[in-house]
């Protein structure tokens, strides 16, 4: 069986995958001897063969995760790996009960015309994960907040998006957070096995001021290349109790946000069409667009692709926090 998960919302793609690791571990092998994740861009057909034709130990089927194949430098593997499975789909190798879930994180136009795409879309599962708009992620919270325990009010919600836009990632540590403050709060509803109710205001006392002036202090440090003063201020975060994860998706973030000012201003747009045009809040706007004029385009554009990049790699466990944001202000 392949499944297939694609597309650039990576929240709700990493969601799906983690069904789909559960239901393997509670249905077929309880102890998760027989998962297995391979890193597609860097890996070859061999590593990949490996994993697929090998029996398992453990279990009568394998759960193989193939991440970021379509990244891979090596321009003839993509049609390699075509080849290799359509052949395992057809005749006795169509009985291989082995699971293989290809998971990439590249909007569908970029990687169309390429002929493993054509024939991953193909198969029975084969998902597409759009990014939401602001309206879909603000509904997507309502529930969101209803699984974990909690109700968060439209107005609320709505607040939250005007604040980060439709990153599920911010949006689901900002939920988890205002929850557990609320929990804090109200600990006579824990006792009652009552639900927690968030309102505007908890949204605007807890999830702008603090964060976004840590955040635009961090960004400066970093244009400035003043690594000392980048790693005080991102270690000073951590022991606020701010994830690693959750810092560096800020940081990238912010930087996005400069970017797209830094573009706008370039065009002449006044504050009020940039709020309009990037759905952003107009305390962002405002402190944006004055730190924005403290970079060049060029070194915004470097450090948002280098802050992708450790995004990514922080997500599949291949390198640390601290040591990459050093490594990002050296380069810079």
């Amino acid at each position: 069986m392949i499944i297939f998960l694609y597309g650039e919302d990576t929240f709700q793609s990493r969601e799906k995958l983690k069904e789909i690791k559960k239901k393997f571990i509670r249905d077929v092998d309880p102890d998760g001897n027989s998962l297995l994740t391979i890193d597609g861009e860097t890996a070859g057909l061999e590593r990949i063969n490996e994993a697929v034709a090998a029996p398992s130990l453990f279990s009568k089927r394998r759960l193989i995760v193939i991440e970021r194949i379509f990244n891979n430098k090596d321009a003839s593997l993509q049609n390699v790996v075509e080849n290799y499975f359509r052949a395992r789909t057809k005749g006795k190798d169509k009985a291989d009960d082995n699971i293989i879930v290809f998971l990439d994180e590249q909007a569908r136009e970029k990687i169309s015309k390429k002929k493993l795409f054509k024939f991953l879309i193909l198969q029975k599962f084969a998902q597409e994960f759009k990014p939401l708009s602001n309206t879909e992620a603000s509904a997507w919270l309502v529930q969101a907040a209803k699984k974990r325990g909690g109700v968060i009010r439209r107005e609320a919600a709505a607040r939250l998006t005007s604040f980060f836009g439709n990153d599920l990632w911010l949006l689901s540590n900002e939920l988890n957070k205002l929850i557990a403050y609320k929990r804090g709060q109200t600990p006579e509803l824990i006792e009652d096995a009552q639900t927690v109710t968030i309102e505007v205001a908890d949204v605007d006392s807890l999830s702008r001021g603090s964060i976004d002036e840590n955040i635009f202090a961090l960004t400066d440090a970093i244009s400035v290349r003043n690594k000392p003063l980048a790693m005080e201020l991102f270690e000073n975060e951590l022991a606020a109790g701010v994830t690693e994860s959750y810092l560096i998706v800020m940081i990238t973030r912010q930087f996005k946000i400069l970017l797209q000012i830094k573009e706008a201003l370039a065009q002449g747009l006044t504050p009020r069409k940039i709020m309009s045009q990037l759905k952003l809040h107009p305390f962002v706007v405002q402190k944006s667009s004055t730190q924005a004029r403290n970079f060049s385009e060029d070194l915004l554009k470097r450090a948002f692709s280098k802050l992708l990049e450790i995004d990514s790699q922080m997500k599949t466990g291949q390198v640390n926090a601290k040591v990459a944001l050093n490594l990002l202000v050296a380069k810079l």
